[in-house]
């Protein structure tokens, strides 16, 4: 008889832990993936295409209904998981009846974080995290709306791109001396921000949000130097925290996230968690790949087979305000570390690639992304580069063949 596996969580993290259980427990485990959302699973990283125009939102979806019931999966989404009693091995559903399990992962995400301004309760403050939010900021560009956006990250950037695609006049407000601070180096950063700038954004860095003003909607952002800034409308993007109420009222150990071994379970009996509500080694990734490496090593352990996840090397690969953007590994570098880099400003385009010990250690680009895969696996396996180390900025064939 198959064991009862419930998810809770509809989101990417979960579609990949179901394909991956298809493919080395097809029939062993019969699954039910609960969502909040009420809509199929869908690719968070392409909402602001949506929102820029470039895609539909339909077209966003991950998988399409009948590849779920293909596998057996019965997917109850638009319902919230209120509890969970692990005595009872059972889901309290806000409105429903409850949902037994044998096995349970949680793969609750995050949620934006609020930021405590004073006027952050004021008609006309959004956060920028789900399709809802989407359908409303469409709202704000199709009324020429002047927008805020407050964070220099990757959503903070998204969202910028994406209303003054739709036709919103906006200003991008960032706390920070850099855009994607995390991410780039300061002569990427610079690189972005221009071609950022080129899109018809406004960028504001070294800029500290003080208040929003209005008196009941928005009207403005005061800055701490004093500065003013017209708005209709402010979209707070400076980050997100993991979801971790559900397990932490449920006993289940938490710290920034849901507390995970390499087995990727919790310390409760059956109880797993992945992605971004998941922290291993003290780390709460907060981004794809490691959710899907996750997926794939607790689908092996679900299946009965050994399995350990060892941690990510973080990496970014994205397309960020319409701009090609990659980092991974440790692109800083070291007093042990030394850095080529390759940088030609008036084509948009910046390299720098960072070798430690006959390795490559750390890697930025942006504009061209051609080869990102191939620094990629490089970086994770530590693969000795002396045979293409002198070719290797101009691409995997051009480093190949003259090693060849």
């Amino acid at each position: 008889m198959s064991e009862a596996l419930v998810i809770v969580g509809n989101g990417m993290a979960a579609v990949r832990l179901v394909d991956e259980l298809a493919k080395v427990a097809l029939g062993r485990h019969a699954i039910a993936v609960i969502g909040a959302e009420p809509r199929l699973a869908y690719n968070r990283v392409l909402l602001s295409s949506v929102l820029a125009g470039e895609a539909a939102s339909h077209e966003i979806e991950l998988k399409p209904a009948n590849w779920w019931r293909d596998r057996g999966v019965t997917l109850k989404y638009g319902c919230t998981v209120d509890e969970i009693d692990v005595g009872r091995r059972e889901l309290k559903i806000a409105g429903e009846e409850s949902v037994t399990f044998s096995k349970l992962v949680l793969a609750t995400g995050s949620s934006p974080l609020r930021l405590n301004l004073p006027g952050s309760e004021l008609s006309g403050v959004h956060t920028f995290r789900d399709s809802r939010d989407v359908d409303l900021m469409l709202s704000l560009a199709v009324g020429k709306k002047r927008v805020v956006v407050v964070g220099g990250g990757l959503l903070g950037l998204e969202a910028a791109y994406g209303l003054a695609k739709a036709g919103a006049p906006v200003t991008l407000v960032h706390l920070m001396d850099r855009l994607m601070e995390r991410q780039l180096d300061a002569p990427a950063a610079a690189l972005l921000k221009s071609l950022v700038e080129k899109k018809g954004i406004n960028v504001l860095l070294n800029a500290n949000t003080s208040r929003i003003l209005g008196q009941s909607r928005v009207e403005g952002v005061e800055l701490s130097d004093g500065r003013q800034i017209d708005a209709d409308a402010v979209i707070l993007a400076a980050g997100v925290r993991p979801n971790i109420t559900l397990a932490k009222e449920a006993g289940i150990a938490v710290n920034r996230g849901i507390v995970v071994d390499d087995r990727l379970g919790t310390g409760a009996d059956g109880i797993f968690a992945l992605g971004e509500c998941a922290e291993h080694r003290g780390i709460c990734y907060g981004l794809v790949e490691p959710a899907y490496e996750q997926a794939r090593v607790l689908a092996q352990h679900l299946a009965g087979r050994k399995a350990s996840y060892q941690g990510s090397v973080v990496a970014t690969n994205l397309k960020v305000s319409g701009v090609s953007v990659f980092s991974a590994g440790e692109f800083t570098g070291t007093d042990r570390s030394e850095a080529i880099v390759l940088s030609d400003i008036r084509r948009g385009t910046y390299k720098k690639l960072v070798i430690e010990d006959g390795r490559l250690a750390g890697a930025v680009l942006v504009g061209d992304t051609t080869d990102v895969l191939w620094y990629l696996e490089l970086i994770r396996n530590r693969a000795n580069i002396a045979g293409v180390r002198k070719d290797m900025m101009f691409g995997r064939p051009a480093a190949l063949a003259a090693a060849a």
